[in-house]
């Protein structure tokens, strides 16, 4: 009887860490790699941070050495597109039209796309590593740098033009900067904070034109505000990759739709990271997270259960973003429909922020205080009720303000 084969689309780290947790979890049989970057598997956030500014290299960032593969029997295929996957036959296909491979379960960890904004040209985006060139030819000291979206990725792009002396305008579409992570009242620290680096912050912006005119690119507003530079970066989110999944009819809802276990409708076929849209008993919906902890921790659970495991993953989801030096840190759903407790001082950037749904803890976010946001991400776990007395009394450790 020939081997089990599992097939692992995706090289992000949801899709090795997949293959980690197969391994961890005693599967034998052959594991293949497959991802269309050239590169050796790498951690994206560094991207916008360490390798825009020249901090660090490429082979710093390597999720795993290159020896690991080898060590673990993992094939691992680079520069390698996959264009269609059969349920039925159990194959994937490949670009060159005449390959293709049979599979005894399935893992699509394709992450996603940069988005971009149709019939615009003469600007650049940042997703994978081979976009980092491009952007890093035009990070030079005094030079005008324009980025459009005010989330994290352009927010850390911006932080990383301006310690490198480029003289940077952030455009925004929202009234203030990371408006998908941080609630009103916390977004506002972050104008701060930009404006305080030299940033200069425009929100409110309702895009109408992008245009291009000799050296400089001109940004149009609705309002009849416009500003121009010679390097434009598009900063506007990401799409999840969800082709192979539409061609194959599995149930796709912003990501691939799957079960606790990553599976999705199909037997043996799973997904896993960014393209993943999965249940959760903490949020009390079905959620696609887009962090890179999420995406480590669920393409290990997910492995774990493609190797035979009872597993189910139900995790709170906690990101990080290092802007001009400063620490931010989000777990859970911090939303402004929720109350909110603020320990510490929004103007001097040192607080913790607890958003609550009654007395249960749903979110947290915190400037340099990475321990109260551990404490904070089990108590959201664990749906625990806490009194909302000690909540703002900042001599109170927040494991300790648990109602009786």
């Amino acid at each position: 009887m020939s081997r089990q084969r599992a097939v692992i689309v995706g090289t992000g780290v949801a899709g090795v860490n997949a293959a980690a947790g197969m391994r961890a979890a005693g599967y034998d049989g052959h594991i293949v790699l497959i991802g269309d970057e050239p590169e050796l598997p790498y951690r994206r956030p560094p991207l916008s941070k360490e390798i825009l500014r020249g901090d660090k290299s490429m082979g710093e960032i390597r999720i795993k050495p290159e020896q690991w593969y080898s060590d673990q029997a993992i094939e691992i295929l680079t520069g390698t597109t996959v264009t269609a996957i059969d349920p039925g036959s159990q194959t994937v296909h490949f670009a060159d039209s005449t390959s293709t491979l049979r599979f005894d379960r399935l893992l699509l960890a394709t992450g996603g796309t940069a988005r971009v904004m149709p019939g615009v040209e003469n600007v650049t985006t940042l997703r994978s590593a081979a976009d980092v060139p491009a952007i890093q030819a035009q990070l030079v000291a005094g030079e005008q740098v324009m980025i459009i979206g005010a989330g994290l990725i352009g927010s850390e792009i911006a932080a990383s033009a301006r310690s490198l002396g480029c003289e940077v305008t952030l455009l925004e579409s929202t009234s203030l900067p990371l408006p998908r992570l941080l609630p009103p009242v916390l977004g506002q620290a972050y104008v701060g904070l930009h404006k305080d680096h030299g940033t200069e912050l425009r929100t409110d912006v309702t895009i109408t034109d992008i245009s291009r005119v000799g050296a400089q690119t001109t940004v149009s507003a609705a309002d009849g505000r416009s500003w121009s530079a010679a390097h434009v970066i598009l900063a506007i989110g990401m799409e999840p990759s969800v082709e192979l999944a539409q061609r194959a009819r599995l149930a796709v809802n912003n990501g691939i739709v799957v079960d606790f276990g990553g599976q999705t409708a199909a037997q043996n076929i799973y997904a896993a990271g960014d393209v993943a849209n999965l249940p959760s008993h903490a949020f009390g919906r079905r959620h696609r997270v887009e962090h890179w902890q999420h995406a480590q921790n669920h393409g290990t659970a997910v492995g774990r259960a493609m190797a035979g495991e009872d597993m189910s993953f139900d995790e709170v989801p906690w990101c990080w973003s290092e802007q001009y030096g400063t620490n931010l840190q989000v777990a859970g759903w911090p939303s402004s429909a929720h109350d909110v407790f603020i320990r510490g001082s929004l103007d001097e950037r040192d607080f913790s922020a607890f958003f609550l749904d009654g007395t249960t803890l749903v979110g947290a976010v915190a400037i340099g205080r990475p321990a109260e946001i551990r404490s904070a991400r089990k108590l959201i776990g664990d749906k625990t009720a806490l009194d909302t007395n000690l909540l703002s009394d900042a001599s109170v450790d927040v494991a300790d303000t648990v109602a009786s």
